[in-house]
């Protein structure tokens, strides 16, 4: 039953999330002022990617997943400065509220989706000083490490075929052999949460 407010009316549904830190981010109109790196660290460490179908005692979360893409970036380009690693962390902030949802129901649902994903995405990036919609280059690189990360997690993890990962994906990405081992092997959730909140406080002053 919907709640009415006093005359009758019903009352505007709940588009709001609270959070652990106590923010309560509005999914409508998100503000940077209600936007944590605690809650983000928190809420990706424990949103599984590939719906949960991975090999592993662990989901293999969003957190270690944005960790490793952020390893291959380094491999392609050396070390990240700021801005570009910032990036690259929260390239997929907006899922600590609207989960990781796979490419193939994303397509199915559309532009909602897609709307609401983009309206976080502006307000995380206003929050930690990057502009709201980044430039091309650095999406270019983020896209192109998220696409290496997806291979490795496809063909190790999630039960692919390496021509199949590689027609979906494209080349492999070379990482270190002791990198990738402990990048692909799913983390507990206070682990990959840990690590994310290191990796952000590890990245060079603006």
């Amino acid at each position: 039953m919907t709640p009415s407010r006093a005359g009758g009316r019903a009352a505007p549904p709940r588009a709001w999330q609270r959070m652990l830190s106590g923010r309560r981010l509005d999914l409508l109109d998100p503000s940077p002022l209600d936007i944590e790196i605690e809650d983000i660290a928190h809420g990706l460490a424990r949103v599984a990617r590939w719906n949960g179908q991975t090999r592993g005692e662990h989901i293999f979360s969003v957190a270690q997943h944005t960790l490793l893409v952020a390893e291959i970036a380094c491999a392609r380009i050396g070390a990240l400065d700021r801005r570009l690693g910032l990036a690259i962390l929260l390239h997929d902030a907006p899922e600590y509220v609207i989960g990781d949802m796979i490419s193939p129901f994303k397509a199915i649902i559309g532009d909602s989706y897609r709307a609401v994903e983009r309206r976080l995405l502006a307000a995380i990036h206003l929050r930690f000083g990057l502009p709201a919609k980044l430039p091309a280059h650095i999406t270019a690189l983020s896209k192109a490490a998220d696409r290496g990360a997806a291979f490795l997690e496809a063909t190790v993890l999630a039960g692919f075929e390496t021509a199949e990962a590689r027609r979906f994906f494209g080349a492999r990405p070379t990482l270190p052999a002791t990198v990738e081992k402990d990048y692909l092997t799913p983390w507990p959730a206070e682990i990959a949460q840990h690590r994310f909140l290191e990796r952000f406080a590890a990245l060079p002053p603006a």
